[in-house]
C-alpha cells in the first residue's frame, strides 16, 4: 500500500510532466521529490519514471502502479468511512422486504427523506408473496419486512406492529359466467371456475388465499397482473377493494356478493429485535406513521380503461 505522499507523487509527476512542477504543486523541494521517487523504484525494484525524454514521464509500470494505487486509495477511504459509519450505529447496509401487496413507489418519499440523512448505509428493496415475505426475514433475507400477512410467525426475538386493514371484493369481469350467477355465490358455483392467484414466493410449501379446494388456478406476478386478469375474463377471486374501486365504479369488474365472505388481513412491518440499528429504527418509525401506512395499504388504484 502507498501513504498518500506517495500517491501525490505519481500523480503530480502524471499531471506535470516535470519533477520540478510537481515539486512545486505539492510545495515539497526538488530534492525531496527526487529521492521519494528512488525509494519508490527501489522499493518495487522497478523503473516507474522515464528520465529520458524532456518530459518525465511514468513508465508502463509506473502507470500501473499510480491506477492501482489511486483505486486501493478509494477503497481504503471507501472502508474508513464504512467503519464510522457503522461506529456511529449505522448499518454497512439496509435489507427491507416488501410483500408484492405494496406498490414500491410509494416508497420514494421516504427514500429522498433517508437519503438526506447522509448515513451512508445502503439501502436494498425488494419484494416477496405471501409466504415468502415471512420467511425472508425468518432466513435473514431482509431485516425488515412491510405487509406481511397473516399472524406473526414464530421467529426468535421477532419484533412487530400492524401497518393496517386491507378489506378485499369478489370480482369478475361483466364477460364472466359469474358475473351474472344468482347471489350470494356458493362454493360449488365458485369452485367451477378458475381461480387468479398471485404466485407465493416462499421457498418452502406454498400456499394461496381465497381459493377452495379441487379449484383449477392460473398464477400470476403481482397484485396488478391478478387484477386485470380479473377484468379480462381469464378467472375470478378476491382484489383489494381500494385498488380495485375505479374499475368496479366503470363496470369493468363486477363484485359479487359471497356465501362466505372473506374477512380482511391485517398488515404488519416486523424485523429481529437483535438487529436494530439507527436506519432500522428510522424505518421503523415510518412505518408507524399513520400517513404513510394508510397509502401503502389503499395502494394505487388501477384506472379504468387500461389496455
Amino acid at each position: 500500500m502507498l501513504s498518500e505522499d506517495e500517491l501525490a507523487l505519481l500523480e503530480a509527476i502524471r499531471e506535470t510532466g516535470s519533477l520540478s512542477r510537481a515539486a512545486a504543486h505539492l510545495g515539497k523541494a526538488p530534492s525531496t521529490l527526487s529521492h521519494a521517487a528512488r525509494q519508490l523504484e527501489d522499493r518495487f525494484d522497478a523503473l516507474l519514471f522515464d528520465r529520458r525524454r524532456y518530459r518525465l514521464q511514468l513508465t508502463p509500470a509506473g502507470q500501473l502502479l499510480a491506477n492501482e494505487a489511486a483505486r486501493l486509495m478509494q477503497d481504503v477511504n471507501r472502508l474508513t468511512q464504512r467503519v464510522k459509519q457503522v461506529a456511529g450505529g449505522w448499518e454497512d447496509r439496509l435489507w427491507i422486504v416488501t410483500d408484492e401487496l405494496l406498490e414500491f413507489e410509494l416508497l420514494f418519499p421516504s427514500i429522498r427523506a433517508f437519503d438526506a440523512l447522509n448515513s451512508g448505509v445502503r439501502l436494498r428493496l425488494t419484494h416477496e408473496v405471501l409466504g415468502g415475505t415471512w420467511e425472508a426475514l425468518r432466513d435473514g433475507r431482509a431485516e425488515v419486512v412491510v405487509g406481511a400477512t397473516n399472524e406473526p410467525p414464530a421467529i426468535p426475538k421477532l419484533r412487530w406492529h400492524e401497518l393496517g386493514v386491507m378489506e378485499w371484493v369478489f370480482a369478475v369481469s361483466p364477460r364472466h359466467p359469474l358475473a351474472k350467477a344468482k347471489e350470494p355465490l356458493d362454493t360449488d358455483t365458485v369452485t367451477r371456475h378458475r381461480a387468479i392467484v398471485v404466485a407465493d414466493s416462499s421457498r418452502g410449501a406454498s400456499r394461496g388465499y381465497g381459493t377452495l379446494g379441487g379449484q383449477q388456478t392460473l398464477a400470476v406476478p403481482s397484485m396488478r397482473a391478478k387484477i386485470l386478469a380479473q377484468r379480462d375474463g381469464l378467472g375470478v377471486g378476491w382484489v383489494p377493494r381500494s385498488r380495485a374501486k375505479a374499475l368496479l365504479d366503470a363496470g369493468e369488474l363486477v363484485e359479487k356478493r359471497m356465501a362466505d365472505p372473506r374477512e380482511p388481513n391485517t398488515l404488519y412491518v416486523a424485523w429481529r429485535g437483535d438487529t436494530e440499528g439507527r436506519a432500522l429504527a428510522w424505518w421503523i418509525e415510518q412505518f408507524r406513521q399513520p400517513r404513510l401506512a394508510k397509502r401503502l395499504i389503499q395502494g394505487l388504484p388501477l384506472a379504468a380503461g387500461l389496455m
